[in-house]
């Protein structure tokens, strides 16, 4: 299978080192340090479920080079995704499945702007990675899993639709694991419910997620963001399951102690972040069908100067 990979940070380096071992032809899409440690010494990726290096690494910052693909993987930030979207038509054949996996809720909907309502999955990945350096993921926890479908109300090209199966095989004979959820709508709000209120209390902090679920305070202010999120997933339509919250503060609480999500890792560490596409598009969705936002008002004024100061 014909793989490119868009952007090779911890998402995109989790899931193309283990595609690339798994025998499959995968081509990294970066730029910058990331291009120039990878064609110079490979990727590393050190992981709980058993390390990859590889030495040789096909990559590009030239997408044209490239030729269609059968799976477009698009791991870059969220807040870069508009932007480079339509630089990716020419990796598109007629039966391509282009599949986001960024944190947050906007993706898909910028992606079919640009290529096209045929190509487009909605994608939600769960992993529990960071970058180390460029070319140097870490690997930490979670089996690496995609959940992946067809966008609400946008039915795929029927070819796309047809190799969907196929991908899904490839995902799993790596080591990872690829579901069809009933709805994808759902599984993409669930999964941001799950990161984003943890995350940005642990960036307005500063600290790692055994401390914020052990503290009282801030045990309750995660809380209160988990209600802001549902209150403003249920006005864009999200028919929540009636144990979402309960879910979450499981996962939560089971967690690794000394860990934080990327976002709070980024913003702690000055770097660009999916700040915009996570806290504020809380706040900017709650302004916009009218779901007060206190918590995540003051979240967001609090965070917004380290973000200003990390572009």
């Amino acid at each position: 299978m014909r793989i490119a990979v868009v952007g090779a940070g911890a998402v995109g380096g989790v899931f193309g080192a283990r595609l690339a071992a798994a025998g499959h032809d995968v081509t990294f899409i970066a730029r910058g340090a990331t291009l120039a440690a990878l064609r110079n010494t490979g990727l590393l990726l050190e992981s709980v479920h058993g390390n990859v290096h590889l030495s040789l690494v096909q990559v590009t910052d030239d997408v044209s080079s490239i030729g269609p693909v059968d799976v477009v993987l698009v791991a870059v930030k969220a807040t870069q995704v508009a932007s480079m979207a339509p630089s990716l038509l020419p990796l598109l054949g007629p039966a391509t499945a282009v599949i986001p996996v960024q944190n947050g809720v906007e993706a898909s909907v910028q992606l079919a702007a640009a290529l096209g309502p045929d190509h487009v999955l909605e994608g939600v990945c769960r992993v529990i990675a960071g970058l180390e350096a460029p070319g140097h993921i870490r690997h930490t926890a979670v089996v690496p899993l995609f959940e992946m479908g067809p966008r609400s109300g946008h039915p795929l090209a029927p070819a796309v639709a047809a190799a969907l199966p196929g991908i899904v095989q490839a995902i799993n004979a790596a080591g990872m694991q690829a579901i069809f959820p009933d709805n994808m709508a759902v599984a993409l709000w669930e999964k941001f419910l799950f990161i984003e209120p943890i995350g940005v209390v642990c960036a307005a902090t500063g600290e790692p997620f055994g401390t914020v679920r052990t503290v009282p305070e801030t045990r309750a202010l995660v809380d209160a963001a988990l209600d802001e999120v549902i209150a403003v997933g249920r006005a864009v339509g999200v028919a929540w399951p009636a144990e979402a919250k309960a879910t979450v503060w499981q996962r939560y609480d089971s967690l690794p102690p000394d860990e934080r999500t990327s976002m709070a890792r980024d913003l702690l560490a000055r770097r660009p972040s999916e700040f915009e596409a996570q806290t504020a598009a809380v706040v900017r969705l709650g302004r916009q069908f009218d779901v007060p936002t206190p918590v995540h008002d003051v979240l967001e004024a609090v965070l917004r100067p380290r973000v200003i100061t990390a572009q």
